[in-house]
């Protein structure tokens, strides 16, 4: 399984640059850090993809806080966290999120790479 993440940034319509994000993988009652990075030109995490995870619970927690104040702006979620299920091995997961300072929208999909041409 592998997963990729993109943030936009919804007030200004584009790809929010630089936004710092964790990805952590649910372990018995407590979660493990995985991997941190930040987002590219086109607010794109790509690192991940190239990660081979296993399935089970998991989460990413963007820094909205840090990224809304380098435009000069509080956002009203300091932190964005989006908590999800990967179950099938075969597929890819895309996680998307939207920002705006006061508000934020997400998706979660998945890619079956067997049925790509």
């Amino acid at each position: 399984m592998k997963i990729s993440a993109q943030v936009l940034d919804g007030t200004y319509g584009k790809p929010a640059v630089g936004v710092r994000a964790r990805l952590a993988r649910a372990m018995d009652s407590t979660w493990i850090s995985v991997a941190a990075a930040e987002t590219d030109e086109g607010g794109l995490i790509e690192d991940w993809d190239s990660w081979r995870l296993e399935r089970g619970l998991y989460k990413i927690v963007f820094d909205s806080d840090r990224y809304f104040a380098g435009l000069g702006t509080v956002a009203a979620y300091p932190e964005v966290i989006i908590i999800f299920r990967m179950a099938n091995e075969a597929h890819i997961f895309q996680v998307q999120v939207m920002l705006a300072p006061y508000a934020y929208s997400t998706y979660f999909g998945s890619v079956d790479p067997l049925a790509c041409p």
